[in-house]
């Protein structure tokens, strides 16, 4: 096994478990984004595992920690296309408090009883990061819906992750275009902003935000290495090996495919290291 200096760490993978997976599997997740990539048993609950399992599983290929939200992707028509319990994500975590760590969902309509919800999930049960799909709720990335969380994950000095994007889901995809972020990173300088799945097809506007906000950073996420342009792959190795960070947002990339493609990059093992741990380390305080 990798050490802990060295390890892999994920910092967007989706709950594992078999009751985790159906709650993708009744979403759009699986009957719109999951055809799209064409790979239609994607969140078949019969996949679901173990802890012990998905640890056995991250001991073969080098992961040292994983991050799981407690998703809330919300629906423009109302209710909520996937929506991961709180307490679902912090059993699996506190079972194994070293290499599994929670995300906190965000949910706008809960206004401040979800802020506090969020709080008291980072305070009492460990969780390292807000986390935001912005599609479902039909807001933009900037919208003051989202500021009363964003101030809070700011006091409590924790990142954001968030998809930056498109959405592959059919829901408005220009609520998540990463020129948006420009006012989050001004309006809240203190808070640590990851732009998730490399913004694509917007990825040289990401890019610009990362390379402009000391606050700002890339999340190289959901996107097979293969299918990463050729700017993403320039910052990674030059002006942005620093400000990007990895994630399989794990069923839709897994480690058996994903790290090979890594290693045809030939990012150089210093870039790579960042890449993976590194950074990670740095940004969320692991």
């Amino acid at each position: 096994m990798t050490t802990e200096s060295e390890g892999i760490v994920d910092v967007w993978c989706n709950l594992f478990t078999q009751k985790g997976t159906e709650l993708y599997y009744d979403s759009q997740a699986q009957h719109v984004a999951a055809q799209v990539f064409g790979m239609e048993d994607m969140y078949d609950p019969s996949q679901g595992m173990s802890a012990d399992d998905f640890i056995a599983k991250m001991d073969t290929h080098g992961v040292d920690q994983v991050f799981i939200p407690a998703l809330k992707f919300g629906n423009p028509d109302g209710g909520l296309e996937i929506d991961v319990p709180y307490e679902w994500v912090a059993d699996v975590a506190e079972a194994y408090p070293n290499r599994i760590k929670g995300t906190a969902g965000i949910n706008p309509r809960e206004g401040m009883e979800g802020v506090a919800r969020l709080e008291r999930y980072v305070e009492d049960h460990g969780f390292v990061a807000g986390l935001l799909e912005p599609y479902g709720w039909d807001l933009p990335l900037n919208h003051r819906q989202f500021y009363p969380f964003y101030a809070k994950c700011a006091e409590l000095d924790i990142p954001v992750l968030m998809q930056v994007g498109h959405s592959a889901m059919q829901m408005p995809s220009k609520h998540g275009k990463p020129i948006l972020l420009d006012d989050v990173a001004l309006d809240f300088p203190d808070l640590k902003v990851i732009g998730c799945h490399t913004g694509w097809p917007w990825s040289k506007e990401l890019e610009a935000m990362a390379w402009k906000h000391p606050n700002v950073y890339m999340g190289a996420t959901a996107h097979a290495p293969k299918y990463w342009e050729e700017n993403v792959v320039n910052f990674i190795r030059s002006r942005g090996q620093d400000k990007v960070v990895f994630g399989t947002d794990y069923p839709v990339l897994d480690y058996d495919t994903v790290i090979p493609q890594l290693d045809d990059l030939d990012l150089g093992s210093e870039v790579k290291h960042k890449l993976l741990s590194e950074n990670a380390r740095t940004i969320f305080g692991v």
